[in-house]
């Protein structure tokens, strides 16, 4: 088994200590990215994986690259070219004042990246999974189109393909509106990840009376049947559809679960009740990763997959930064009852 991702990587810069980004003198550093944050993930459960991006051949990347090699990431296929590697301000929010993220990521080296420069026959083989998200084509038309190629390739050697649709409308600036580029992208995955609001905006694909900025406690799961059954009809290749469900109480204090859809049997994971969140960026990749391992680690039972996803997610946000860190034996335990957080000695 070997799994590739390819995405954009970028420097984080977070205010410390609940402050304002305007109230900071410095900031902390990290890097931050949904497909290696889900490659991290894997590489974390054992499973080899393999992350392709573009960077600036610079010390900036170099400690970058250097970090995810250390995390076993296999990063022998990134390209170097362009000038600048993207950047992320975060400030963490704190109960009525939400976390802020700001972009400064145009012209970055990943959107100058143009069909043909990565090998993908060389980058897939012995790949057996390729999972992708929609952060990707928002980048750049030519983001857009090497992300096809790559598709299209992985499809060509018979790889599952995953893909979260992560919907972020402030990167599609570049005369193309996601509900243009998505779909054909989406008609060729596999298992397909989004939330209400990603469906929604995207496909234009909702359920009925429901409002996520309204939801303030646990979410029926039972309303996003119709939801993946829709979504399942609009993509007959996908196999899997699966939606995360948030409940946002305040900036620290969340519910969070997931349901999975097979077109037949609607699976429904327990509700986690986060009442102190650390970080809560890099959740959803954290969700992914746990679920790409579930669905190879046990393949015939996706209850055990859907509840190990979430179970993973849910410890992430108790960790700072978009990596999650929880071994399996960590989730293993969370999944059986253990939550009283006493110190392990």
């Amino acid at each position: 088994m070997k799994i590739v991702t390819f995405g954009e990587i970028m420097l984080r810069l977070g205010a410390p200590d609940y402050l304002r980004l305007n109230q900071c003198n410095s900031l902390d550093v990290s890097y931050a990215g949904a497909e290696a944050n889900v490659a991290v993930s894997l590489a974390n459960y054992g499973v080899p994986v393999e992350y392709i991006t573009a960077l600036p051949d610079n010390p900036i990347t170099s400690k970058c690259l250097d970090e995810l090699r250390g995390k076993k990431v296999n990063v022998d296929h990134v390209v170097l070219c362009g000038e600048r590697i993207g950047i992320l301000y975060i400030e963490t929010g704190s109960i009525y004042r939400p976390s802020r993220i700001f972009y400064d990521r145009s012209h970055s080296s990943i959107t100058e990246l143009t069909p043909g420069v990565i090998n993908w026959e060389k980058v897939f083989e012995g790949a057996t999974w390729f999972h992708w998200t929609g952060i990707t084509p928002a980048l750049s038309q030519n983001t857009a189109k090497v992300l096809k190629e790559a598709i299209d390739i992985a499809n060509s050697r018979k790889l599952i393909i995953s893909c979260d649709i992560n919907y972020r409308e402030k990167l599609w600036k570049y005369g193309k509106e996601a509900k243009e580029v998505m779909p054909e992208l989406v008609s060729k995955s596999d298992i397909i990840l989004g939330n209400e609001e990603d469906c929604e905006k995207v496909f234009g694909i909702k359920p009925k009376n429901f409002n996520a900025e309204k939801i303030k406690d646990n979410i029926n799961p039972e309303i996003f049947k119709d939801v993946c059954s829709q979504m399942m009809k609009k993509f007959p290749r996908c196999k899997k559809m699966v939606i995360t469900l948030r409940g946002a109480i305040n900036a620290n204090h969340n519910t969070w679960a997931g349901v999975l859809y097979d077109g037949n049997t609607l699976y429904q994971s327990p509700t986690y009740n986060i009442t102190h969140i650390v970080d809560r960026v890099g959740g959803g990749d954290s969700f992914m990763g746990a679920l790409i391992y579930g669905l190879n680690t046990y393949p015939n039972d996706n209850q055990h997959a859907l509840d190990f996803a979430v179970a993973a997610s849910c410890l992430k946000h108790t960790i700072k930064g978009d990596y999650n860190q929880v071994s399996i034996e960590e989730v293993e335990s969370l999944l059986s009852g253990n939550t009283s957080g006493r110190i392990k000695r």
